[in-house]
């Protein structure tokens, strides 16, 4: 398969707007793809309309939309309106998100994870093909709901998978697997479940700064924020990490916070954050792709340097 280039918008500290005269150089720049990601800045919508419209040769990526956070009508109405701004130019990224995001701040229920992401997607194919859609699903219902402006082509739609069992369904039945926080090496672990030929996307953190000091300071915040959570620590658990992991979550169990950033090794920092020069970020995000990786995403940690001039010296080789 052809690899990609992405980079995930909106940057940190850049107003949305102010990413026009960015995003219209990207394709020239060597870059395929923009992806967003929804937590608690920009929805993942808004940012790809945008695109959409500054530089239309982009492919478009959500990474991710929750599937608890918008019901399944409206997630479908939300992902037709901008495969009709770029037709052929989306993918619907959709995962399970986390109790964070769904419970505390969305008010809804984070159950059954891996049966509402398989239920959203196929209910998503139906929806997305025009089709009027009645079924009981597992973890919902719909009856008769059928799209007004049903996209043509439909959108290809991903999956946020981080192990095996997540993993299989979004080869067997989603066009691709979106993954996270995880190192060049751990791709070889994730093409063997999924096969050769299913698309893989991986949003990974670069920090284009030649001092490491700083780098790993923010890499260790980011790093206890996330892998703390237990889907992420399951993950890593499954990847082989989970021994040089233990003091980070034995500290932060105890609600010792300034502690679990110090244990966390500078080993596994420096595997999970890219930083150095930026022609060493860009030749560690091309290891990814030597290893397997379909769609490196790549998420540009502030510096206090010239973002954009680091987003241009990031671009693939030519």
């Amino acid at each position: 398969m052809t690899s990609r280039w992405g980079l995930t918008i909106p940057l940190t500290g850049v107003p949305l707007i102010e990413h026009r005269a960015l995003v219209e150089q990207l394709p020239d720049l060597g870059y395929t793809d923009v992806w967003t990601a929804e937590t608690a800045g920009t929805d993942a919508f808004t940012p790809l309309v945008l695109a959409s419209q500054w530089a239309p040769q982009l492919r478009l990526g959500t990474a991710i939309v929750p599937v608890y956070t918008r019901g399944p009508g409206l997630l479908a109405m939300s992902a037709s309106t901008l495969a009709e701004l770029a037709p052929g130019r989306f993918v619907l990224g959709i995962g399970a998100s986390s109790p964070v995001i769904v419970e505390s701040w969305n008010s809804a229920e984070f159950a059954e994870p891996f049966k509402r992401s398989r239920d959203t997607l196929r209910f998503l194919r139906s929806a997305l093909a025009g089709e009027k859609v009645t079924e009981s699903y597992d973890t919902f219902s719909v009856a008769k709901f059928r799209l007004e402006r049903a996209p043509g082509p439909a959108p290809s739609i991903m999956l946020a998978a981080l192990r095996p069992g997540m993993l299989r369904l979004a080869a067997k039945e989603a066009d691709g697997a979106i993954t996270n926080w995880l190192a060049a090496a751990d791709v070889p672990k994730i093409r063997e479940v999924v096969g050769p030929d299913v698309e893989l996307a991986a949003r990974i953190f670069v920090c284009p700064t030649e001092d490491a000091g700083a780098a790993r300071a923010l890499g260790r915040m980011m790093i206890s924020s996330y892998l703390t959570v237990p889907v992420y620590a399951a993950f890593h658990e499954w990847l082989g990490r989970g021994e040089q992991l233990r003091p980070m979550h034995e500290a932060w169990a105890a609600g010792d916070r300034k502690k679990a950033n110090e244990v966390i090794p500078d080993e596994v920092v420096d595997a999970l954050v890219v930083h150095g020069s930026v022609a060493s970020c860009r030749e560690q995000v091309q290891s990814y792709v030597d290893n397997g990786l379909t769609t490196p995403v790549l998420a540009v940690l502030p510096t206090g340097g010239d973002v954009f001039a680091q987003v241009r010296g990031l671009a693939p080789v030519r």
